[in-house]
């Protein structure tokens, strides 16, 4: 099948190299620019542990001035591709998680043996779970510092919303409700509903599927667990 992909590059092209394997042909069209925050603000600390939920978080942090200091601490993350970005960024002792919010509060939550000292969360602008909420169960506390902004499209590509158009693609991965909600405004303003409704959609969550229903989308797959190999799993049985 023709896979499109909208998800940042550098995760893109991650999950167009799974595709290619699974015999697939991925058509690469970023709806989310990410950029790093420079001048990032990180506490003094010190902190317990590192967390985060995004790739994003440890690319972007990889080339603060601060990372140093940082890279000491264990690091929880999301997931294991979140976790693989953390070891590139330099980070030695890291743990994932099963792919959920929920999930990595546990984790911490079973692990982590210090709580004097706050954990210190890497993170995006925006974030589709509230951290702080989750480890409080724990009696964990939580030190926000946003590193990575991801600034969204306005439309596709003229050669990629022609695809759309004539219906040259066969599916779309979802990673995020918000990266699925930039979708659909870039499918309106490439006239491309009725052929993007036509398509295979598979989703990494409910939430992410949300917005599927604003152009009245036949076949949604949502993955069983929030990660890339199941939603894959599901492209390749369908």
């Amino acid at each position: 099948m023709r896979v499109l992909l909208t998800r940042p590059l550098a995760e893109a092209e991650r999950t167009a190299e799974a595709l290619r394997a699974l015999g697939h042909q991925p058509v690469m069209a970023p709806l989310l620019l990410i950029e790093p925050i420079a001048d990032a603000r990180i506490g003094p600390g010190p902190f317990a542990a590192v967390l985060m939920t995004s790739g994003n978080a440890a690319r972007a942090i990889a080339g603060h001035p601060d990372v140093r200091s940082l890279l000491a601490l264990d690091c929880y993350a999301v997931g294991s591709q979140t976790a693989a970005a953390a070891r590139a960024a330099g980070f030695r002792t890291v743990e994932a998680a099963d792919g959920d919010g929920g999930d990595l509060a546990r984790l911490i939550g079973s692990r982590l043996g210090d709580r004097d000292r706050p954990l210190l969360y890497l993170a995006g602008e925006d974030r589709a779970r509230d951290m702080a909420a989750e480890l409080s169960p724990y009696a964990l506390r939580l030190e926000l510092a946003v590193v990575y902004r991801a600034v969204a499209a306005q439309r596709f590509a003229p050669e990629i919303a022609a695809a759309l158009r004539d219906g040259q693609l066969d599916a779309a991965l979802h990673f995020s409700r918000r990266s699925t909600a930039i979708f659909i405004d870039c499918i309106r303003a490439a006239g491309a509903e009725a052929a993007a409704a036509r398509m295979m959609h598979v989703c990494l969550s409910a939430n992410a599927a949300e917005p599927l229903a604003a152009i009245n989308v036949k076949s949604i797959l949502v993955a069983q667990k929030r990660d890339e190999p199941s939603m894959l799993a599901l492209l390749s049985a369908s």
